[in-house]
């Protein structure tokens, strides 16, 4: 058989084929063996980002169970997925840096309100298990409505600002109907359907439910002044506006207008002037 016919006899191209092979395989382990080598182990853990949460503590104790093999072996995706089961923690970046560091880069939720009954969330409406000591609103809702109960509460605060008003809670229901407590402990029923039309009305209308303010005279009293001392005229009467009372609650679901309940049964509205 001649030099030509041997290099294409199909046996002379499977030794081929199955020496190659041997060869890579062998190349394979002599390189997973190499970066396996203690000499590449990962020594330094290094936190770029500051963080007001999550301690260098927490962060340490993720790396020691997560943090297996080499600087060539380690898994960084499995690191990083760690790392964002921390309390606190919205996103984290791992990365390597030769010869024997592992950089984290921590970021951080920002509390805008409590969620539920055990959970804040963010300005972005994401919801996050953590502990809070910060005096934040209150919001709620079903499942996945996080982002649409954020988003009326910004609305809904930037229309009470002209009262100088503040929603101390916020609640959707399952029935998708809005109710709201104010920091004052006035509570607004919304409902359902064309809650921003029903609020701007109350807005404009609200100046009109304060009552007149009672005026009092309180009679001055000057300390160790002699009997019969006579009293300048603008100190005969001190005027001291009573504070407006409150509405306990307004239901502003009805179509043009809405009912008022006021302490103690006392009249919403101010008197005519006779």
């Amino acid at each position: 058989m001649t030099p030509p016919e041997l290099a294409s006899h199909p046996l002379t191209q499977v030794a081929r084929v199955l020496t190659w092979g041997a060869l890579g395989l062998l190349a394979y382990g002599a390189v997973s063996w190499l970066v396996a080598r203690p000499w590449f182990a990962l020594t330094t853990l290094e936190v770029k980002t500051p963080v007001a949460h999550v301690t260098e503590a927490q962060v340490r104790l993720v790396a020691e169970r997560k943090v297996h093999g080499t600087y060539f072996t380690v898994d960084l995706e499995q690191v990083r997925a760690s790392l964002e089961k921390l309390p606190w923690v919205r996103e984290a970046r791992v990365e390597r840096r030769w010869p024997d560091t592992l950089v984290v880069s921590l970021f951080e939720h920002v509390p805008f309100a409590r969620w539920n009954d055990n959970a804040l969330v963010n300005a972005d409406g994401e919801v996050f298990v953590a502990a809070s000591s910060g005096n934040l609103p209150r919001l709620s809702g079903p499942e996945d409505s996080s982002a649409e109960v954020v988003a009326a509460y910004r609305r809904h605060q930037a229309a009470l600002a002209p009262l100088g008003m503040h929603i101390a809670e916020l609640r959707l229901s399952p029935r998708r109907a809005w109710w709201l407590r104010l920091d004052n402990g006035m509570q607004l029923a919304l409902g359902r359907l064309q809650t921003d039309a029903r609020l701007a009305r109350f807005v404009t209308l609200y100046p009109r439910l304060l009552p007149a303010q009672a005026v009092t005279r309180m009679a001055p009293v000057i300390a160790n002044a002699p009997a019969g001392t006579p009293v300048p005229a603008m100190a005969a009467a001190t005027l001291k506006p009573a504070a407006p009372a409150i509405p306990l609650s307004v239901d502003l679901r009805y179509p043009d207008g809405f009912a008022v309940r006021m302490p103690h049964g006392a009249s919403p509205f101010k008197p005519r002037p006779t």
